[in-house]
Order: C-alpha cells, then structure tokens, then sequence
C-alpha cells in the first residue's frame, strides 16, 4: 500500500475543487503536501489550513499551461524538498463550446494543462523516483475520455490522451521493471462548479458526484494501489458497449443522456 505519512505529495489544481479537498485529506493522514496552483491567492489560503490544522504545506504558484512555469515550479520544489513520492496531476481546464466556437488558443490551453502538463511534471519528478527505489504517479482523467461528449471535443480528447498517458506509464514501468505505481482517475461529472449546468438523465445510474466523496475514494484508491478508479461504477458499461455497431453505440449514448448533458452548461463563474 502507498502510505502518506511523512510522504512528499505534490498535487497540481490544488487551490480548488478537488485538489483542495485532496490536500486537507492526505494533511489529515500524515503527508507532507507540496501544492502547486496559478491562483496563489486561493493556494496560500489551502496552505494556511493545513498548516493550522497542524500539517505541513509548501505553495508553488505554477502556471500549467506554460512549459517555464512548470519547469520553473519544478526546480524550485527539488531544490526545497528532493524529490516527491506522490505526484498527483490533478488540475484541469474545460470551456465547454462547440468545435467551431472555440479559439485556437483556448484549445491549446485546455491540452497544455489538461495533457501536456501530466508529461511535463513526471518528467521532472520520475528520475527522483527512480533513485530512491519508489513513487506512485496518480492522473486525474476523467470519463469523457471514456466517452466524448458534444461540446467537450477538446476536453474529451485531451482526458483521452491523459488516460492512454497512465496506461502507457503503467505498462512501461512493469516492462522495465521500475517500482513506481500508477493511478488513473476518471469520474462522471464532479459538483465542484467546473461543470456547472450539466445535467444527467438518469441520477441513480450517472449522478453528478459529490466531491467530497470522490476524494475520499481518491486516497483509498492511493493508498491500496488501485491501478484505475471509475466513477461511479456504471461508466464501466462503456468498455463493452463499444464492441456494439456505432449507430446503435451512439443510440445508447443518446438514451442514457450522455450526449445532451453539456446542453445546459454554464461552466464555473469567474
């Protein structure tokens, strides 16, 4: 099992939503959490609750959608802590338009933070890793990754890429033999308020998750190794249902609400 305590965890997206709600947890359990976040308003606030709560927290602000900031953000967390033992690429980015409706700049955007920025970061940290023997590398993807959704072009493809990412980690490491475990996260829609307005058609099968729940199952997920977590369970039907016709995959999709979901999205208010 991966234990936190005394653990150096780095967690990106960690002023807010569930990178904040994983922080306060892993403090909670012992982890000397290193967080990294371009809000450094909102991210010295979640490193001051922590610390009054008794636990350790470094602050980073970090750009993730810039390649400098990251390298940057990097160089300054190895010189203060070593290296880290968890690594959690949590933050993410969605808009929410249509194709045509989007700027190139934003599409960019959202695959700087939500893709590149997961390779950026194990690049930095996996040689420290490496060295001392051990380390888990945790990927929140999402299931639109799993399966794409109107609106959601960039955002769907960029969680796919990040998915096939930990898969390709995972497999890599058990090839060669390197003892760093993997994680990847992919949950139905999240009430953080990143996905406000969405709706789901069928709320006992897909329900907007709460995300207090959801990093509760993150930690557990962690700490017993759990190489991929589906939330909630019902996505997994997706895996199967693709050896369908597409006409009568894209039917179900349509049934089960999944392609109107985004219809009514309005998105976190800034």
């Amino acid at each position: 099992m991966t234990d936190f305590k005394n653990r150096r965890v780095l967690i990106t997206g960690a002023a807010s939503g569930i990178g904040h709600l994983l922080a306060l947890r892993i403090a909670a359990k012992g982890g000397r959490l290193i967080l990294w976040d371009v809000d450094e308003a909102h991210l010295a606030g979640v490193a001051a609750e922590i610390a009054a709560a008794g636990g350790q927290a470094s602050a980073y602000a970090c750009n993730l959608a810039d390649r400098a900031s990251i390298e940057t953000a990097a160089a300054r967390t190895l010189a203060d802590h070593g290296t880290v033992d968890v690594l959690i690429n949590n933050a993410g980015i969605v808009d929410g338009k249509r194709l045509l409706e989007a700027t190139d700049a934003e599409i960019e955007r959202t695959f700087a933070v939500n893709t590149l920025a997961p390779f950026r970061t194990v690049r930095a940290f996996l040689p420290g890793m490496l060295a001392q023997g051990a380390g888990h590398i945790v990927t929140i993807a999402s299931a639109a990754g799993i399966a794409a959704v109107p609106r959601l072009a960039d955002y769907s493809a960029s969680k796919a890429a990040a998915i096939a990412f930990d898969e390709s980690l995972r497999l890599e490491f058990a090839h060669d033999g390197v003892p760093v475990k993997t994680t990847v996260v992919c949950p139905f829609y999240v009430a953080t308020g990143m996905f406000e307005g969405v709706r789901t058609r069928f709320p006992l099968l897909l329900p907007i998750l709460r995300p207090e729940a959801v990093a509760d199952r993150i930690v557990r997920a962690i700490e017993r190794n759990e190489a991929r977590l589906i939330l909630p369970w019902f996505v997994r039907n997706v895996f199967p249902l693709r050896l369908l016709p597409v006409a009568w995959f894209d039917a179900l999709m349509s049934f089960f609400g999944v392609t109107k979901s985004m219809d009514e999205f309005t998105g976190r208010k800034h």
